[in-house]
């Protein structure tokens, strides 16, 4: 069955390959703003990075304990799949590096010069000489490498100036890392947005770092360390405290293997058997780029930029709306009679926060608990809860430690939130709770009921701003009464929980989630899917959509990222059809919907379709019974299914096309916007007012 499989899916890590380049699409698209533009390839670079230190680290690891694994989806062992990885990237080093060169240019004529040390004018090589020497030569930190010298351990993407030296006729390398806490560019006195990275300065002067040698082939490197360091093979009972571990999991991180090395310039023969020979890589794991190894600094820039230039080169910002749902005033006693839900970041996220806040002072209130997997730096959901907790409220926080990327931070929170008198619990060895649920419960009278928040996307004020997801708040008692055994059973430590309306991972999603499908695969031609996730690579999933699709069912997958079925295949997936979309805000919502009319099943929830969340994390999702909120939930995957500008098809040959624009075009992000404004603001369905509302939002294309 797995072998037959094949015909019809595609590996992990090149699906995800081709989901980047997709972003890397954007960057390209000249209908975007040139520095969201840039962004854009930040965000390439960002993820590439990520992808290496996670997927690469870990097969790297396969590779060396058990290469005879093979992937179900492509038949290939771990060394097979690090090979075809390394083809397929080394071509989107020259597509990105051709891209962020164009926008460089783009940018000139705006003042936004990124600049080279011969580029500079006779006053700028002044001043960057001078701030060099009174600034950065004091505070760097070089070697050499020679007999009597080893080479230093190169730390995880951290910028390193390298050359080659010679003094009495002995060669040696020498070596000079860039400073952490020093700005990664130098902007130039002036008006303009002149600036040149800092690595290119060090590089420039290496003559003055090293003045008592003979300094040559000057370049900078980068190395990436494989990052997958997971505490769930960890023995955690025999460690009391599980804060203390994952800080000893995060400084182990910082001395993996090396998995890839990027370099400025290229590298000689000898010189490429070196770094090959230390750090125990092949030259294929070399990468030579002429653009920033670190693109962050982009952010900076956009925040420098004048008015007078801002609608020129960023997106206009666009202000979350107020909640359809929702009047002004306290939210608990609206939510107590109806069905709410938020739309991110179309709607915001404050009427969640303002019902936390109300519920640490409401003297009904007995109880909170909430699911936490990651938070912003600054976060009024924890000062809330926290006042609710120094108010004599019992606070339940089951926060999970092991976010990758994100440890340190939910390990300050935690202590943060004990300190209060919240009660922290950690979650289950093995198994990452990825979940997005909060229970509130309060007395009315005599009897005790529930208000469920459930969302797809984390409990982060910022993300919310920047990335799409929906979050329910319910007073549904079956909803409240679930989710109160739902929280107990994490509380006891019980991952096989019975519950009548929610459904959890690892024990009830996939089936559940299989059943409702076999549900659709019954009504044969009749049956209709409708699922959109950030990720498909459940073998389970991907075998009962082939079912689905065999039986006449037409089955549409929304799916962002990795999709590891690929569609339009005779005799497997005619009927299916994948849409992945890219745009300004990064689409996060998970939602299932299974039928059509009155029979029509809904649910949201923190689960992609695959095998870590189906089967190795705690995820939740919740039926949607309200009938208006039901209806605007199709709607919005109608709407991205009809996208013809920022959406993609995946066909039978693993790539992604551009749909027919037809007679209209439909951007489903800017139609949700607009849609968040006309809809909390009936008046801007005027013809005159809803442009002006719309001028003010859209930089006209």
């Amino acid at each position: 069955m797995k072998k037959e499989m094949q015909n019809y899916t595609q590996n992990r890590e090149l699906s995800w390959l081709k989901f980047n380049q997709r972003v890397l699409e954007e960057a390209k698209d000249s209908s975007v703003p040139l520095l969201e533009r840039m962004k854009f390839v930040s965000i390439f670079t960002s993820n590439l990075d990520e992808f290496f230190m996670i997927r690469v680290g870990s097969l790297y690891d396969m590779s060396l304990t058990d290469n005879s694994t093979i992937d179900s989806r492509s038949g290939m062992n771990p060394k097979e799949q690090l090979d075809a990885i390394f083809a397929a990237v080394a071509p989107l080093y020259k597509e990105r590096d051709k891209t962020y060169s164009e926008i460089k240019k783009l940018l000139n004529p705006y003042g936004v010069c990124g600049l080279s040390i011969k580029e500079l004018e006779q006053q700028e090589k002044k001043y960057v000489k001078k701030y060099f020497k009174d600034q950065i030569l004091p505070i760097l930190s070089p070697q050499i490498v020679d007999a009597n010298h080893p080479f230093p351990h190169l730390l995880n993407k951290e910028l390193y100036v390298i050359a080659s030296l010679k003094q009495n006729g002995t060669s040696m390398i020498g070596i000079v890392p860039v400073p952490q806490f020093v700005s990664d560019i130098l902007y130039l006195p002036g008006h303009d947005i002149r600036y040149i990275r800092m690595e290119k300065v060090i590089m420039e002067y290496l003559d003055v770092v090293f003045d008592k040698y003979e300094v040559s082939n000057k370049n900078y490197i980068c190395v990436t360390r494989n990052a997958d360091v997971s505490p769930d093979d960890e023995a955690l009972e025999i460690n009391d405290d599980f804060r203390l571990l994952m800080q000893e999991t995060l400084h182990k991180r910082r001395r993996m293997a090396v998995v890839r090395m990027e370099t400025a310039e290229p590298l000689d023969k000898e010189l490429e058997k070196y770094f090959c020979d230390k750090f125990k890589i092949t030259p294929a794991q070399i990468y030579r780029t002429k653009m920033p190894m670190k693109l962050d600094y982009i952010f900076s820039i956009m925040d420098k930029v004048p008015a007078s230039l801002k609608r020129s080169l960023i997106d206009e910002p666009f202000t979350p709306q107020p909640s359809r749902y929702l009047t002004d005033g306290k939210v608990i006693p609206q939510v107590k009679k109806k069905d709410i839900l938020l739309s991110y970041p179309y709607e915001s996220m404050d009427p969640f926060l303002r019902m936390i806040k109300e519920a640490a002072y409401d003297p009904t209130v007995l109880t909170i608990r909430i699911t936490i997997y990651r938070l912003a730096k600054k976060a009024r959901l924890v000062e809330y809860l926290c006042a609710a907790a120094e108010n004599g409220k019992e606070v339940t926080v089951l926060i999970e430690l092991r976010a990758r990327f994100d440890e340190q931070n939910n390990i300050d929170w935690s202590e943060r939130l004990e300190e209060a008198g919240c009660r922290v619990i950690y979650g289950f060895e093995g198994y990452k709770v990825h979940s997005k649920i909060c229970l509130i419960t309060y007395r009315n009278r005599n009897n005790i009921e529930y208000i469920t928040q459930v969302g797809t996307g984390n409990y982060n004020e910022k993300t919310a701003t920047m990335y799409t997801d929906v979050s329910l708040i319910t007073a549904d008692k079956g909803i409240g009464e679930d989710a109160a055994v739902f929280f107990k059973n994490m509380s006891i430590g019980n991952l096989n929980g019975s519950y009548q309306h929610i459904i959890v991972s690892p024990t009830s999603l996939k089936p559940k989630v299989l059943s409702l499908m076999d549900e659709e695969i019954k009504k044969g031609t009749n049956g209709r899917i409708i699922m959109k996730m950030n990720s498909v690579t459940d073998v389970d999933f991907i075998q009962k959509v082939s079912e689905a699709s065999n039986a006449g069912v037409r089955v549409d997958l929304i799916v962002r990222g990795i999709c590891c079925i690929l569609p339009g295949v005779k005799g497997y997936t005619e009927n299916l059809r994948v849409t992945s979309i890219v745009g300004r805000y990064l689409e996060h919502p998970r939602i299932f919907l299974f039928g059509t009319g009155a029979d029509q099943k809904i649910y949201i929830g923190s689960a992609d379709m695959m095998t870590r969340n189906t089967e190795k994390r705690v995820e939740v999702a919740c039926p949607v019974y309200d009938e208006t909120i039901r209806k605007q939930l199709t709607h919005m995957l109608k709407i991205m299914l009809a996208d013809n500008v920022k959406a993609r098809e995946l066909k039978s040959d693993g790539k992604y096309y551009m749909k027919e624009k037809g007679t209209s075009k439909v951007n489903s992000q800017e139609y949700f916007m607009r849609e968040a404004i006309t809809v909390r603001h009936p008046e801007g369905r005027t013809k005159q007012s809803f442009v002006d509302k719309i001028r003010k939002i859209f930089r006209r294309k």
